[in-house]
């Protein structure tokens, strides 16, 4: 009955998008273009300045291309939907949209738990650091977050597929995702709740907690360090990624493990928003501002001139 049911699901209705569709077009094409800008941007500095050759840039890189993949899973079908008297979403267009949106997921969750490690063996351990982050290590360890994110998503699409939908198939949302899925579906959705909350805990919650332990050691070497200097340089090159792991993970677990008792399908399509679309956008331009090196490398860039310290100074 679950496939045959599912076989007569050609497209989901999404009603997440509120009236004044032109201006929300002209909002999230700002967001998206600008996403694209400013990851292209770290991106190419990274690649072309010499300054920026490092570990800690290596795995930058690697964010701004996730942040641009993430933003590019969604936002060219919401700005298309924004543009149309209905807003809606092929079934497969759907499978695919969540495929792409959970993989992303979880490969920046341990893309940012690799980030934090690097700062730690940097700041704690910097007789080890040359050995400890080499070239195949840095390779391996962005490797298997991109891996890890591909697991975890094949694990949601596919029992995703296995849901059954009926009557007409609506989505309390602007972009397909697990939570509207689960919602919108008539079969039994214990596999898939039960995946999600895993995947909430060890896709989730353990990198968070191994950032949070690494920067707890930081921090307490750092208090120990002799100088104001070494302390305040030290500060500097954490303080930026310590923003994008509060940013991301804050607006995940609101995303993916909200209560259901007074669930809002606004507020949850606000969140989800802030999630998917906004923080791609916000994370450049908190490296940009709190990161000395990437200032100087755009300045440089832009101007033709700027103070950058030596290859690998932040290491």
């Amino acid at each position: 009955m679950a496939g045959e049911n599912q076989t007569q699901v050609s497209e989901f209705v999404l009603l997440g998008f509120p009236h004044g569709k032109p201006f929300l077009f002209v909002l999230f094409l700002a967001i998206y273009l600008a996403t694209l800008l400013g990851n292209s941007a770290i991106l190419a500095l990274v690649s072309l300045d010499p300054h920026l050759h490092s570990p800690m840039y290596f795995f930058l890189s690697h964010l701004s291309c996730l942040d641009i993949c993430y933003s590019s899973v969604t936002m060219p079908k919401v700005l298309a939907n924004a543009l149309r008297p209905q807003a809606t979403i092929s079934y497969h267009g759907c499978l695919a949209q969540m495929f792409f949106l959970m993989g992303c997921a979880g490969s920046e969750c341990a893309l940012l738990a690799v980030m934090a490690y690097d700062r730690y063996a940097a700041i704690c351990q910097p007789l080890r650091y040359t050995q400890a982050m080499s070239r195949g290590a840095c390779a391996a360890a962005a490797m298997g977050c991109w891996l890890w994110g591909l697991l975890d998503s094949t694990v949601h699409t596919f029992l995703a597929s296995r849901l059954s939908f009926c009557g007409a198939a609506q989505l309390q949302h602007i972009f397909c995702d697990v939570p509207p899925l689960l919602r919108a579906a008539c079969s039994n959705t214990r596999p898939s709740e039960v995946a999600l909350h895993a995947a909430s805990v060890f896709v989730g919650l353990s990198p968070f907690l191994f950032v949070v332990a690494s920067y707890l050691r930081i921090l307490a070497t750092i208090l120990g360090m002799p100088t104001a200097i070494s302390r305040h340089k030290a500060f500097s090159t954490c303080s930026a990624h310590l923003l994008v792991v509060a940013l991301y993970f804050v607006t995940a677990n609101l995303n993916y493990n909200r209560p259901t008792s007074g669930y809002s399908p606004a507020a949850d399509t606000l969140v989800s928003a802030l999630y998917c679309i906004v923080t791609p956008m916000l994370n450049p331009v908190i490296y940009s501002f709190r990161n000395q090196e990437v200032r100087g490398a755009l300045r440089k860039a832009v101007w033709g001139r700027g103070t950058l310290g030596s290859p690998g100074s932040n290491a």
